[in-house]
């Protein structure tokens, strides 16, 4: 009776061709049957060596041998890698630092350019040009220049001059009627 209660619980089962052709059972569920059989273990049999002639264990021997020159040679590649490597973090250590040092220059560069333009429209802002001719004219006694004593001056190549000797005491200058000694 056991038998009859397990089996109305168990859930429906079909059966289905695998690749082969074989019919399988499928069972739809979480609930799998236990197989009626269990497989057979394999054992492992241990791996008989075959038997090597001295000559190809002698040569196998020195193909894993590393001889005196082989390991000069790799100790003198992994001390060259380990100096290029300490130089190569040496000098992105330098490149960092340099670029910190130029991100700090830009900075005072911009805080000395605002304080610049601050004290520059500061200074604009307390000059009165009305009140310094005004001082001009009334303290100084300075007047205005009469047409006659403007002497315009036509320079071809633009508006600096420099001047490296003296006004000539002849020439346009001085002849000049208006210009006084």
């Amino acid at each position: 009776m056991a038998r009859g209660a397990s089996a109305s619980r168990r859930q429906p089962s079909s059966y289905r061709r695998n690749n082969a052709g074989q019919r399988q059972m499928y069972v739809y569920g979480s609930a799998a049957p236990n197989p009626v059989y269990e497989p057979e273990r394999r054992r492992r049999q241990p791996r008989r060596r075959k038997k090597v002639s001295s000559q190809v264990r002698e040569n196998r021997r020195q193909a894993m041998g590393i001889n005196k020159a082989y390991v000069v040679f790799l100790s003198f590649a992994a001390v060259l890698m380990l100096v290029v490597c300490v130089n190569y973090v040496q000098l992105r250590s330098e490149l960092t630092s340099r670029s910190k040092h130029i991100t700090a220059l830009q900075k005072e560069l911009v805080s000395l350019n605002e304080e610049n333009t601050t004290k520059y429209n500061s200074i604009m802002d307390k000059v009165n040009l009305e009140e310094i001719r005004e001082k001009a004219i009334n303290e100084l006694g300075m007047v205005y220049a009469s047409d006659s004593q403007v002497i315009e001056y036509d320079n071809p190549t633009g508006d600096y001059i420099k001047q490296y000797d003296q006004i000539p005491e002849e020439g346009v200058l001085a002849n000049s009627a208006d210009v006084q000694n």
